[in-house]
């Protein structure tokens, strides 16, 4: 298996491998691989007609489950068996699907211990509920907009441009320098920050949508995002000003409403373990969950 670097020229490959099925792993676009390529060392190959994508974190190797037809995804499995056999590694599946976990469990030739990952399941969200919300159980988010409006009575939603970029990438540089200076010891800051700059170096070869909240020239908030398949949105990025109470409510919902009501449901990732962020994205109370797992010989 001739493996290679992730380049923003390989879209189109990708594309046409995650689109030609239903996935509903926020994970499984070219967007979201492009942004963590240089951290988890992402190398891709196609062997007849199947993606191949594996991962590395410090010394610990990984495959991505195989894309491509059906039919092909027991012949992917024996594929990745005598790949990592012949690197003299274990074979190890992370943030795989359930119709792959399915594949694993009845796979001949070996068995696989299968388990879910969840700190990393995606919260999935009807759009119109992020849209409205309306009735009790959103009555705080309420509270939120209103507080922000009453501070904020200039502030407004515009699509990011060029323009905008600019600005968005001066304004996450120095939101990521106050950060880094709280959190010296934690280098994920420094990743996220240059994962988000790419992006917005590359925004329209990318072809995604995005919004900001300007008050003025300053940006208050900003996000952005890409269909994931026939009635999903996926956001990828969302930040404010962590001083602004009700920024991420704002943006939050101008977003969806703006670029997004045509979607049935909005994914907006996983909480990988992190309390505050998980009591977050319950508070919006998802309508689903998507599982994830990981794989790994028995």
């Amino acid at each position: 298996m001739n493996f290679k670097q992730i380049e923003k020229e390989d879209k189109a490959v990708f594309d046409s491998y995650f689109k030609a099925r239903y996935y509903e792993n926020s994970h499984f676009n070219f967007t979201n691989l492009l942004m963590w390529r240089k951290p988890y060392n992402m190398m891709w190959c196609v062997e007849d007609d199947v993606l191949f994508l594996k991962a590395q974190w410090e010394t610990d190797e990984f495959a991505m489950q195989p894309f491509g037809p059906a039919d092909k995804m027991q012949l992917a499995i024996k594929k990745w068996l005598a790949y990592f056999k012949e690197i003299n590694k274990p074979l190890i599946f992370y943030g795989i699907e359930e119709s792959m976990a399915e594949e694993l469990k009845k796979y001949p030739d070996a068995e696989f211990t299968i388990i879910e990952d969840e700190d990393n399941f995606d919260y999935v969200y009807n759009s119109e509920d992020l849209i409205k919300l309306g009735g009790r159980k959103f009555h705080s988010k309420k509270n939120h907009l209103n507080n922000f409006h009453k501070n904020y009575p200039t502030a407004e939603y515009v699509p990011i441009c060029e323009d905008i970029i600019t600005l968005c990438k001066l304004t996450v540089n120095g939101w990521y320098k106050t950060r880094s200076q709280d959190l010296p010891d934690d280098p994920f800051i420094a990743e996220e920050r240059n994962a988000i700059i790419e992006v917005l170096n590359n925004f329209s070869e990318l072809n995604l949508k995005g919004g900001a909240i300007m008050d003025g020239k300053r940006v208050l908030a900003f996000t952005f995002g890409e269909q994931l398949n026939d009635d999903t949105a996926v956001i990828h990025v969302e930040k404010a000003d962590p001083d602004i109470n009700g920024a991420y409510t704002f943006i939050n919902q101008a977003f969806v409403m703006h670029e997004w009501a045509d979607m049935k449901f909005i994914n907006r990732e996983e909480d990988m373990g992190i309390e505050g962020l998980r009591k977050s994205k319950k508070s919006y109370r998802p309508v689903k969950m998507i599982k994830k797992y990981l794989a790994e010989i028995k």
